[in-house]
């Protein structure tokens, strides 16, 4: 597939591969394979209080899992240690096929969260060492960028984000990775969404939003406040564009995030290592424990019933899995 570049001359508009962000169209239609539209789903965990095994491997502090079926890999985000005046985190995009090889799929990622773009050829990265969004061609790992600015200010960090079926791209952006850049955006920290290459925003007054996913038929955005220590919820409009918010849940130190075919959310806790299982309704349906400080999870494996958590402590971080019941959304 020829890859082309599109510029947009537009307040907070970025250079965007145009496949990214026009493939797909939300709903069931666009579903996985492990997502069977009208299946009926029961308990997610087998307990409720299960834990999840180590996979065999050390790293600095990894984060962003997503899974590449076609490729039958992990991708996971390993930053490192702060480096220059301007105090950022280098971070490499790592590679695993199970069970227990591991790979460098691009040396310098810069990245925190990732996601599957909906042309199921790049993944999309939350990268703070441009302070951006970029994309990565899964062939070779060419980079390019999805939002770099938003009004003409550059991003504080971003974090986490997740994409919807029509290609629009939700991402989170506090301030942990800015290092000693300046503050372009006034000391707000702020939620945004990326359609047809424009910016906009979404949420400007959570305080370090951190975790952000979709429910499978893209009509309603979860965003975790880390400060607060809350779940947020959002209404989604055809057009992509979000209703008022209101509250979904509480837990301590909400993370990375991610869901599953019935709807149901799994919020990694860097507070206590669990990740915490809620229902549709916010009801909360256990925990799945892996280590300490535990940053995030994503679906995959053959079935998509796999859980891939990302966790450990600083320099002894690894990726931990468990089977559950329920397959994976994989965005």
């Amino acid at each position: 597939m020829t890859r082309r570049q599109v510029l947009f001359a537009l307040a907070g508009v970025v250079t965007v591969t145009a496949s990214l962000l026009t493939a797909g169209a939300a709903g069931a239609e666009n579903q996985p394979a492990a997502c069977v539209p009208g299946d009926v789903y029961g308990d997610p965990l087998p307990s409720p209080s299960v834990s999840a095994v180590r996979v065999p491997g050390r790293f600095n502090f990894l984060e962003g899992p997503v899974w590449i079926a076609d490729q039958g890999r992990l991708l996971v985000s390993d930053m490192q240690p702060a480096a220059g005046p301007e105090g950022v985190q280098p971070s490499v995009i790592r590679a695993l096929t199970p069970p227990d090889r591991f790979d460098v799929f691009v040396a310098s990622g810069g990245s925190n969260g990732l996601a599957l773009g909906t042309d199921g050829t790049h993944v999309l990265a939350a990268t703070h060492d441009q302070r951006s969004v970029s994309s990565y061609n899964l062939a070779d790992g060419t980079r390019g960028t999805v939002a770099q600015t938003f009004q003409g200010r550059r991003f504080n960090s971003p974090n986490d984000l997740t994409v919807r079926g029509d290609g629009t791209v939700y991402f989170t952006d506090p301030n942990f990775q800015r290092g000693n850049r300046p503050d372009e955006m006034a000391g707000r920290t702020g939620v945004y969404r990326v359609s047809g290459g424009v910016v906009s925003l979404v949420d400007d007054t959570i305080a370090q939003p951190n975790g952000v996913v979709l429910a499978p038929d893209g009509n309603t955005l979860y965003v975790g406040g880390n400060s607060a220590g809350k779940i947020y919820k959002y209404p989604v409009l055809p057009d992509g564009s979000t209703g008022p918010r209101t509250e979904f849940a509480s837990m301590s130190g909400p993370d990375g995030a991610t869901i599953d075919c019935a709807g149901n959310l799994y919020w990694a806790s860097y507070s206590d290592g669990k990740v915490h299982v809620f229902a549709p309704d916010g009801r909360a349906l256990g925990t799945i424990s892996a280590g300490t400080n535990t940053t995030n999870a994503a679906f995959g494996g053959a079935d998509g019933r796999t859980l891939f958590v990302t966790s450990g402590t600083w320099g002894n971080f690894g990726v931990y899995q468990i089977h559950l019941n329920v397959p994976g959304w994989p965005h």
